[in-house]
């Protein structure tokens, strides 16, 4: 485990916008650095970022958080890999302290085989330029394919010799041999399993090896021409997607991926210029490999060779892409190419203009090779019309699906309303197949949402009238100033801090706080009040704690800045106030009055309640006790409002 020393130095050198910006292309406004969200699709910016706190936030999705959080979500990244990612990015050395045993022996083992796979991966390249069969056979073979010296070294390409020697090597390394086979490096007879195979490294998001391709070398071989590695603890085919580690940044820059097949042909697009490019690598596309291209741009562009029947068994696969919300576009090339073959025959700018005059809508495409293959055959245009209206019915966005179906319809002469009705015949059978699993986990839902209202109502000993919490407001703005102002100065010369102002002004009422999220801020607070330890806005932004991190994210960002340009171009400032950061005193005064004031107005309705439920003449004593409180609560409240007045108006 991580010692909390070690974190402390991470969050102490990380800035937030060294790391988000390797994702994100950003644009300085005002004290802050706009872009568009990479966790979902949006036209016009709102994802910002904060240098000055060091986090980040979209106020379209809602997401934010720090650093170490932005990995998380970005790259899936477990708690402990972001800050590894971290510390190796600003050169920290990283301290361990005890961690769980099953936790140390996971991170110990997936580890262990990425070494393994990095020791594979350099021995490949070594014998790929430092052997005679190497040079002789793999580099010729990659340089008859058109890459340049300098591509091979990029995507890190090697070579199986056919004697192997690489279990041996390892061996004497002194690689675990267990490990060795479950990465798919060494046969269970201790053999090599690459030989004599130029290889293909396949890399994870971060850039780490997973798993290798090799394409055999031996004419003749019976067997398939390409094997991969095995899945593994590291590596899960239909997760990963080929040169995506290369490719992310300018996916998000140029706003789409394009999607091949093969290695070769990811590899030649790239030596072209063309680097938005993954591959599936001859599988089927998978929804795990889908919501990893839907992180970078929401467009997809498929990219197939000329043959007929492969394009049609492709489309198959279309569904799982618009079942996203992608919007997907696809390319045929001409018969007998390839992408790798084309980009080498013609060069780039011949490629990129193909790709922009032939592109065409995945509707549009469907129907040309509808017509290409039914010609005037109507039961296979029935077919092809009943695979475009399942396509069409997998479309999430009810208006998106209109104008498809609308535009169907004037290219193949159906009737609008009779694909209206297909689609609408398959959305319904789909939403029939998925109603009894629904029905299960929204009774489960219910059933837990019941239980956790129950116990909350246990620990506060309230019971509510109604489920929406009618002082969130109050309750919140507390929060927002323990969490952003907490350790300012509310009286100098007392050295009374703001969350010691607000902690000893609410106590009595603190109870009846119905947000368990702010109770936790409170909490926080008032444990390090009582041991002394610093608290301060990083404590919470940085907090482990997801929902409190997350809360501290909404709670110190907003969409609104005060605008530079009044004071810096115009010479106009604040005149009868101060700048809100600098207003906290006030600040807190009324909202510890406002979130008091809502309280006894909450208990005043409450003791209302106990009076009107006692029958006439039923308990004297019990009327009376009651009457008293009422008084006394109002006289309360009269106060507090007189108070909050004279705070307002001062």
């Amino acid at each position: 485990m991580i010692s909390p020393a070690t974190i402390d130095a991470i969050f102490g050198k990380v800035q937030i916008e060294d790391v988000v910006q390797d994702y994100v292309q950003l644009k300085r406004r005002g004290v802050n650095l706009i872009g568009l969200c990479p966790f979902h699709h949006e036209k016009t910016p709102s994802f910002t970022v904060s240098p000055a706190k060091n986090i980040y936030k979209c106020f379209g999705c809602g997401r934010g958080g720090n650093a170490v959080q932005f990995l998380m979500e970005h790259d899936h990244l477990t708690y402990p890999e972001a800050l590894r990612h971290l510390a190796a990015k600003y050169n920290i050395e990283i301290d361990e302290t005890e961690e769980p045993d099953e936790v140390r022996e996971e991170r110990q083992l997936k580890d262990s085989l990425f070494l393994i796979n990095a020791f594979a991966n350099k021995f490949f390249q070594q014998n790929l330029w430092e052997t005679t069969d190497g040079r002789r056979i793999g580099v010729d073979y990659f340089k008859e394919r058109g890459f340049l010296e300098a591509t091979i070294r990029k995507f890190e390409l090697g070579f199986a010799l056919k004697q192997g020697g690489f279990t041996e090597k390892a061996l004497l390394e002194g690689y675990n041999a267990e490990y060795l086979k479950s990465l798919g490096l060494t046969t269970e007879k201790d053999r090599d399993f690459f030989w004599d195979r130029v290889m293909f490294p396949i890399h994870n998001l971060s850039g780490k090896v997973i798993g290798f391709g090799g394409r055999t070398m031996t004419t003749g071989l019976k067997g398939p021409k390409y094997i991969n590695s095995p899945e593994s603890e590291i590596y899960s085919k239909r997760k990963s997607l080929y040169a995506i580690h290369l490719a992310k940044q300018a996916i998000i820059q140029q706003d789409r991926c394009i999607l091949v097949e093969g290695y070769t042909d990811v590899i030649s697009l790239h030596q072209a210029g063309i680097e938005n490019v993954v591959a599936s690598s001859g599988t089927s596309l998978t929804t795990e490999q889908i919501a990893l291209i839907k992180r970078f741009s929401p467009n997809v562009l498929l990219l197939y060779d000329g043959d007929f029947a492969g394009m049609k068994a492709s489309l198959r696969g279309l569904n799982l892409l618009l079942e996203q919300d992608l919007n997907v576009q696809l390319v045929a090339l001409p018969e007998g190419e390839d992408p790798d073959s084309y980009v080498r025959k013609n060069g780039s700018e011949k490629m990129m203009a193909y790709l922009k005059s032939k592109a065409k809508d995945f509707i549009l495409f469907s129907i040309e090779l509808m017509v290409e293959e039914s010609k005037e055959d109507p039961i296979k245009k029935t077919q092809w019309l009943r695979d475009i209206v399942e396509s069409l019915s997998k479309i999430p966005d009810a208006l998106k699906r209109s104008v498809y179906i609308s535009q169907c319809a004037q290219l193949t002469g159906v009737e609008e309303a009779i694909l209206v009705a297909e689609t609408n015949k398959k959305i319904r059978q789909e939403l029939l197949n998925k109603k009894s699993s629904q029905r299960d986990q929204a009774a489960e839902k219910a059933a837990m949402e019941v239980a956790d209202r129950q116990e909350f109502q246990q620990i506060t000993h309230k019971q509510p009238t109604t489920t929406a919490n009618p002082d969130e407001a109050q309750e919140r703005d507390i929060a927002r100033l323990l969490v952003t102002f907490g350790d300012r100065l509310f009286d100098e010369e007392k050295n009374v801090t703001v969350a010691q102002y607000i902690l000893n002004n609410i106590k009595d009422v603190v109870k009846y706080i119905q947000n368990t999220a702010y109770l936790e801020i409170i909490d926080l607070w008032q444990n390090a009040l009582d041991t002394n330890a610093t608290m301060n806005t990083s404590s919470f932004l940085n907090h482990q704690n997801k929902t409190v991190q997350q809360l501290a994210v909404d709670l110190t960002t907003s969409p609104y800045t005060y605008s530079e340009n009044w004071e810096a171009r115009w010479d106009i400032m604040l005149q009868t106030q101060t700048m809100p950061e600098d207003n906290f005193i006030k600040d807190s005064q009324q909202s510890v009055l406002r979130f008091k004031l809502k309280k006894i107005h909450y208990l005043i309705e409450e003791n209302k309640h106990r009076i009107g439920n006692l029958k006439p003449g039923e308990d004297p004593q019990k009327e009376l006790i009651y009457l008293k409180v009422h008084q006394q609560l109002t006289q309360l409240r009269n106060e507090l409002a007189d108070k909050l007045k004279l705070i307002v108006l001062g």
